[in-house]
């Protein structure tokens, strides 16, 4: 008796092609995977905070605030401009959120995040996790790295990143770093708002905040 002969599977995401798309359509370096990283502190940096804390981010700022978002594995990474991780324990000390265990990184020169699936290709599996997904992005809840808010081949990505500006003012009194203005999204507000959320999330989940009298701050 003839076995039946199964259908063809549907191809799996290439390896080789995310990295193309990333260093083609948007001249990003790469490391080979697998998985494959982009590499940071050259063209961007990344904060990561907690997914809740960041889809409180993203409400609160508004598209014209952050540059690319990303998710994966519960942790959400906002692209800020490079140089930017190096800012941020400062920038912490300056807005009075020093000393405050608040679940709120920075990825910089030397670094690598996991490439998200470039935008419009298949994401795998949608079925709903437990409290739903962040972006209502299919394949977020299974961990996979994947865009909310993804970069536009094409156009070039620093002018979209937070930066320190003329109104941002960094330590010091001073612009600092990347004192470009200009309509760039301000780093010090993006900061201020991630560690604001960062630290309601762990008062909600009744964690240890770092500090006995540090109160919960809004901006």
């Amino acid at each position: 008796m003839a076995l039946p002969v199964p259908l063809p599977r549907a191809p799996l995401p290439s390896e080789g092609g995310r990295a193309f798309w990333y260093e083609h359509e948007l001249g990003w370096a790469t490391a080979a995977g697998p998985p494959v990283a982009l590499l940071t502190g050259l063209r961007f940096d990344v904060l990561e905070l907690p997914a809740e804390a960041g889809a409180a981010v993203l409400r609160r700022i508004g598209a014209a605030g952050t540059g690319p978002v990303a998710l994966a594995a519960g942790r959400m990474r906002l692209l800020v401009a490079a140089g930017g991780a190096d800012e941020l324990p400062g920038l912490l000390d300056w807005l009075e959120w020093g000393g405050v265990a608040l679940d709120l990184t920075a990825v910089g020169a030397g670094g690598r995040m996991t490439a998200p699936e470039p935008p419009g290709k298949p994401r795998g599996p949608t079925g709903a996790a437990p409290g739903g997904t962040v972006g209502g992005r299919p394949g977020a809840e299974q961990g996979a790295a994947v865009w909310l808010r993804p970069p536009e081949p094409g156009r070039e990505v620093e002018p979209t990143l937070p930066a320190l500006t003329h109104f941002g003012h960094g330590p010091g009194g001073s612009a600092g770093l990347g004192d470009r203005g200009g309509g760039v999204p301000d780093l010090v507000r993006l900061v201020d708002t991630a560690a604001t959320e960062c630290h309601r999330v762990r008062l909600l989940r009744g964690e240890s905040t770092g500090t006995k009298s540090q109160p919960l701050a809004f901006s």
